[in-house]
């Protein structure tokens, strides 16, 4: 089966177009890009990550991969500490080591793309690691050594100590060989617990009408999780990756509390750099005039105490 996204017109980008953006970046437009910044990395608590039971914590390791700890779970999602990914080093060092993640109860995984479904990171990991996966992935994971694994279709639940995981929309592609395109599906997770805030977690996504139903289904979001990098140039990577722009129209459609950035930073997807994201970020916040606080910038490493 393929799957494909509710706007039929997003569809992965073609050989022909790949390679035109690689006549671009051979043109010397790379040359001019400032790598020199780097995301704040801080020593992490894991003392506190290993201890605490009762509060409601995030924490950012880098890239996509966040330790939410929700209702007594060890929540983690699109798990990666790979040092390379294709020709590029990683930028800075993951916020929390693998070795000092305390066991992990679900693995949220948002789709199969590299950057996203590690399988030497899933395998470092301890704890029960229960994997939640778009439709489409249990067979490859079962093969890969893993047997607790749930797979979700759009809009679709699952409870584990309630805690609710909801899977969502997102518009993107998934491919990890030359024949397997759109075999699985790819999207976002909304996660609840009574008493407790909710968190959305969107993956990988470009801007669609989508966010705006899932706002409407979950009127009471409290942190989203939103990519903000890997979308230059844009007439390449719009489709499937907000630029910071869209990400911020993406968190008022969704009607979100708090905003905090992702998938910036750990490494070189595309053409833009860590500062350039951040800068767009922060100028779209002070356009639209967000009160001071709504968007949350972690440094790798940090544990935010969700309630404070």
């Amino acid at each position: 089966m393929r799957y494909t996204n509710l706007d039929p017109a997003a569809v992965p980008r073609t050989f022909r177009e790949i390679r035109q953006w690689r006549r671009e970046r051979r043109s010397g437009k790379m040359k001019a890009k400032d790598y020199s910044f780097q995301v704040p990395v801080v020593e992490p608590d894991v003392r506190y990550l290993h201890s605490n039971t009762t509060e409601p914590t995030l924490t950012w390791v880098g890239h996509s991969t966040f330790m939410i700890q929700l209702a007594g779970l060890n929540i983690i999602t699109d798990p990666i500490w790979a040092e390379k990914l294709a020709f590029h080093r990683r930028l800075v060092p993951p916020g929390l080591a693998a070795r000092d993640v305390p066991p992990i109860d679900v693995i949220l995984i948002s789709h199969s793309h590299y950057d996203h479904l590690n399988i030497a990171s899933l395998k470092q990991l301890t704890g029960s690691k229960m994997l939640i996966v778009p439709v489409g992935l249990a067979d490859k994971l079962r093969r890969k050594g893993f047997s607790s694994i749930i797979e979700l279709d759009w809009w679709q639940s699952v409870e584990s100590n309630g805690v609710k995981f909801t899977f969502v929309p997102a518009q993107h592609w998934t491919r990890r060989t030359l024949i397997d395109t759109n075999s699985s599906l790819w999207g976002g997770f909304v996660i609840e617990a009574k008493d407790a805030p909710t968190v959305y977690f969107a993956g990988d996504s470009g801007y669609f009408e989508g966010f705006k139903e899932i706002g409407m289904r979950f009127p009471d979001i409290d942190v989203a999780l939103m990519p903000i990098g890997a979308y230059d140039p844009e007439w390449f990577m719009g489709p499937q990756h907000v630029s910071p722009e869209e990400a911020l129209r993406a968190f008022r459609d969704i009607g979100a509390r708090r905003f905090v950035p992702m998938h910036y930073g750990s490494y070189k997807l595309a053409d833009d750099t860590p500062r350039e994201a951040l800068d767009r970020l922060e100028a779209e916040t002070r356009r639209l005039r967000l009160a001071e606080g709504t968007v949350r910038i972690l440094p790798h490493g940090e544990t935010w105490k969700l309630k404070q």
